[in-house]
């Protein structure tokens, strides 16, 4: 039984699942976005309009399945998993605001997009900051935790935090370090959706896997250049890459929609 998880998890984070039922039914969707910078559209000319959260809506909107989706952007640049704990009364409650509007619409499924890791990575700087592995696996459990028990039916998708370049430091301190943390939290999500898919069927799911290669590859063009204390880095998405992440959420997205 054990094993049987296990590959079923491996399938859902590998993206090779497509066994849902197809009702034949456009379906309404409202997505809470939960994030850092990078979900907020840092850098970018017109976040309102350019930033990742944006461009997933863009993605599901195109999709033949989907009537119509409403959204909430709640990245907030320089957060950490320690920042949206629900206990600190402070970021998650903002999540909550964004999510009882959408809660009375019984007409729509109601989906939570996490991308959190980046800046728990850090060396130092951000709020609890190094954040190790297993401290990070049990602040999402937290996290997904109290969205399950306040929104009974709605379902959870978390992303892998996408690439950055291994002299990242700006106002933070990241490097090498933390990029070597970073890829650790992987695992970490593996486990969690795994265990979901036994305690909560059908509620957890994998989300994006491919952007942080994507962005490792195409650094260049389509993420910002930076100016920082170790040289020119490279961490926040541009216009283009800003496309490339929401499409790569919107797909993910799209599996829970189906």
């Amino acid at each position: 039984m054990k094993k049987h998880w296990i590959l079923l998890v491996l399938a859902l984070c590998a993206g090779l699942t497509g066994y849902a039922e197809d009702k034949g039914e456009k379906q309404h969707v409202n997505v809470v976005f939960v994030g850092n910078s990078i979900t907020q559209g840092a850098l970018l000319a017109d976040p309102a309009h350019e930033a990742p959260p944006v461009q997933a809506v863009k993605y599901l909107t195109m999709q033949q399945e989907v009537a119509g989706v409403k959204f909430s952007n709640q990245g907030v640049s320089g957060s950490t998993t320690v920042d949206f704990l629900p206990a600190t009364q402070t970021l998650f409650l903002k999540v909550k605001q964004a999510a009882d509007v959408f809660k009375t619409d019984k007409e729509a499924t109601l989906i939570f997009s996490l991308m959190l890791g980046t800046n728990d990575s850090a060396i130092k700087g951000p709020n609890g900051s190094p954040v190790q592995p297993a401290q990070y696996k049990t602040n999402v459990k937290v996290i997904v935790d109290e969205l399950l028990a306040l929104y009974p039916d709605s379902r959870i998708v978390l992303h892998r935090p996408i690439w950055y370049s291994p002299n990242t430091y700006n106002g933070a301190m990241y490097l090498k370090e933390g990029l070597n943390r970073l890829e650790r939290y992987f695992a970490e999500i593996n486990q969690l959706v795994e265990a979901y898919a036994v305690t909560h069927p059908d509620r957890v799911y994998c989300g994006d896997i491919d952007g942080f290669g994507y962005f490792r590859t195409n650094y260049a063009t389509e993420l910002f250049a930076e100016e920082g204390n170790a040289g020119t880095f490279y961490l926040h998405p541009n216009a283009k890459g800003a496309v490339k992440l929401g499409e790569l959420w919107g797909k993910a997205l799209l599996k829970v929609v189906r």
